[in-house]
């Protein structure tokens, strides 16, 4: 059992390749920020984690502050915020800004795109990872704006490239369930970052990410995520885990910037908002599902987290989605 492995299961990630590039210098061309990919997306999953994977040559990421990212191959370049940027390798090039070409961008898939002035040649494939908005929060916050990992230093990491570029290869000979390995092999990207990301965390280092590689805050972690419905003290932890209440309580708030029996109360409303917008268990059912004893204690519970009791927060939650397919309908047609 670990944290990372447990929280990613209740997350349920959505991952997608949208742009298979072979540029050629000089090249440079604007990302627009996550939210304008939104749009085209499916509702619920408006969190967009984006990502550009650097299969040979060299390339720079140029951000809105002005910091610039200098990329090798077998690098990949990850926005947990979905911020905006410029991929570049020629900063004397004027950016090509593609933001009113999405919709099209998604409907063609990862087919070879060539472009470019003709010089060296550039190979990187892009894509995102669209995630739950609620149950992604404190995996999310652990991450800064922008960083880079090399995943070529590894058996793990070469198997995961080599899927990609074939399914990505075999893009412009469409087949059943195509999307679906795309998506699978993207969220094992996703992973594999993760999991490089937090192995060269600094040891004083705090956070969600930094937290689950501690021995203890882990095992901690991973035992609300796995089992958020049993009835979890301080004292069963700390027991569980092996050591004190008082050590445990004042290690977990030193990583997490909050009490281990806050933080599974907010993970438990959270599961809680998903499972509501997402199946018709009945709002009792939902209660006792993340480890509420009664209805009234669940329903005061949530509104304090989201300002709405359980049946209207479906409600309008299910309102919004449908608001949101007619807009993006509309907007196709």
């Amino acid at each position: 059992m670990d944290a990372l492995s447990e929280v990613m299961k209740a997350i349920k990630v959505e991952g997608a390749v949208v742009y298979n590039a072979e540029f050629s210098s000089p090249w440079n061309f604007r990302v627009p920020p996550s939210h304008a990919a939104a749009a085209s997306l499916e509702p619920g999953k408006v969190h967009i984690v984006i990502f550009h994977f650097l299969l040979d040559g060299r390339a720079q990421v140029k951000m809105e502050d002005g910091q610039i990212i200098r990329l090798a191959s077998g690098d990949v370049v990850i926005f947990p915020q979905g911020e905006s940027h410029i991929l570049q390798n020629s900063p004397q090039t004027a950016p090509v800004y593609h933001e009113a070409d999405l919709p099209e961008l998604f409907a063609k898939g990862p087919r070879l795109v060539r472009r470019g002035g003709g010089g060296e040649i550039t190979r990187f494939i892009s894509g995102y990872i669209a995630c739950d908005s609620r149950s992604n929060t404190e995996l999310l916050k652990g991450l800064p704006s922008t960083f880079k990992v090399n995943i070529r230093d590894g058996a793990r990491g070469r198997w995961i490239e080599d899927s990609i570029c074939f399914w990505v290869k075999e893009a412009e000979n469409f087949r059943s369930g195509d999307d679906v390995v795309i998506s699978r092999l993207s969220e094992a990207l996703f992973v594999e970052i993760l999991r490089r990301y937090i192995a060269v965390l600094p040891a004083e280092q705090t956070g969600w990410l930094a937290g689950s590689r501690d021995p203890d805050i882990g095992k901690t972690l991973a035992l609300m995520h796995s089992r958020p419905e049993h009835g979890w003290t301080l004292a069963d932890l700390a027991k569980c885990v092996g050591t004190s209440r008082s050590a445990l309580a004042k290690r977990f708030t030193q990583f997490l910037g909050k009490p281990p029996m806050s933080y599974l109360t907010q993970w438990r409303l959270q599961l809680a908002a998903k499972l509501l917008t997402s199946t018709n268990h009945s709002v009792l059912q939902i209660a006792f599902e993340v480890g509420y004893e009664s209805e009234s204690a669940f329903n005061r519970a949530f509104k304090r987290q989201f300002g709405l009791p359980p049946a209207r927060y479906r409600l309008s939650t299910r309102v919004s989605q449908t608001n949101f397919r007619a807009q993006a309908n509309a907007a196709g047609d």
